[in-house]
């Protein structure tokens, strides 16, 4: 309470500005070294995150290059903290911390802020809370017609590289960007097996069956043999160019091909939702379905694990509401 006995007015201390980082070599930038030093799958997002802290830091004056990430201390941490928690879910927010919080690690790997400094500004903590996953379910009957689609394709090319892609995504789970990492090599038809490079430099190996190995095989029959590249890009007049995609070509194709059957909205990574929530639907044990999605923590996993949304609704209807709609009478005011 203020002396005169109001309410005392909460104020956001403002920390010091941050003016634009000067020229240095990039073996020498933090946010390079940082970046440099995860796993390529891992770069795009976590550069994002920093293009996102940059912008709430600099009031969107500096980028993740410019901005002087050696000259950030607890208050502009904290600031960056808040300002987060109110555009974002926490997960997300916590995400964007870590990014930062990697960056002064390499900041003072490089030399260029002491270790109290480096404590003092890492010691800002994550915001708590949960959000429910996002995204949906494919259901099966979109996933055929998904498939449908690419088989009428009028560039066969086409329509058998974009085949091949969903099938990776429904029938492995993997991530876009490690879809589009996968060489020729990663695969062995004989058994379906496929070698995928995931997350934290982590290999995994996952498993083609059915209907996915079959479309897979129908794209190799159009893209031939040779060593590169699992999945190239398909010109418009439907010629194969053995160019890697990039991951955000998954994406494209997946919304055109949505779109095209006529579907509601589905991304990449709804595939990899949908194959989870199947495995465990048909029994998987959690550990399995883990090695084959690349999880680090079961957790992960299990938050996909749609029986428990099924048992929660089924005990919410065992709860009765007497609404019971009826048709007015005629009479005054009635009519």
């Amino acid at each position: 309470m203020s002396d005169d006995g109001s309410p005392l007015a909460f104020a956001r201390p403002e920390p010091p500005p941050l003016a634009p980082l000067a020229s240095v070599r990039p073996d020498q930038h933090p946010a390079r070294v940082y970046l440099a030093s995860l796993a390529p799958g891992s770069r795009p997002a976590m550069r994002s995150a920093l293009e996102v802290a940059a912008a709430v830091l600099s009031s969107g004056a500096l980028d993740a290059e410019a901005l002087p990430w050696a000259t950030l201390r607890y208050p502009h941490l904290q600031a960056l903290r808040a300002q987060l928690a109110e555009r974002y879910a926490p997960k997300t927010t916590n995400r964007y911390l870590s990014a930062v919080r990697g960056v002064l690690r390499a900041a003072w790997r490089l030399g260029q802020i002491d270790t109290d400094t480096l404590h003092r500004a890492c010691d800002v903590g994550g915001v708590r809370g949960s959000r429910l996953p996002a995204g949906r379910d494919v259901a099966m009957r979109e996933r055929q017609e998904l498939f449908e689609i690419c088989a009428a394709d009028p560039l066969p090319a086409r329509g058998a590289r974009d085949a091949a892609a969903l099938a990776l995504l429904a029938g492995t789970g993997i991530r876009r960007g490690e879809a589009v990492a996968l060489d020729l090599a990663d695969v062995d038809l004989d058994d379906g097996g496929v070698r995928v490079l995931g997350k934290g430099n982590k290999q995994r190996r996952v498993y083609l069956v059915d209907g996915a190995r079959r479309a897979l095989e129908w794209w190799l029959g159009l893209r031939g043999s040779e060593p590169g590249a699992l999945l190239y890009r398909v010109l418009k007049g439907g010629h194969i160019r053995p160019w890697r995609l990039k991951p955000a070509a998954i994406g494209i194709i997946v919304d055109r091909r949505v779109r095209e059957a006529g579907l509601r909205p589905a991304t990449p990574h709804d595939f990899r939702r949908t194959f989870t929530g199947d495995l465990l639907d048909a029994g998987a044990d959690l550990a399995a379905a883990q090695a084959l999605l690349g999880h680090a923590s079961p957790t992960t996993t299990a938050r996909y694990d749609r029986r428990g949304e099924r048992a929660r609704r089924k005990a919410a209807e065992l709860v009765a509401v007497p609404f019971g709609r009826t048709e007015p009478h005629d009479g005054p005011g009635n009519g």
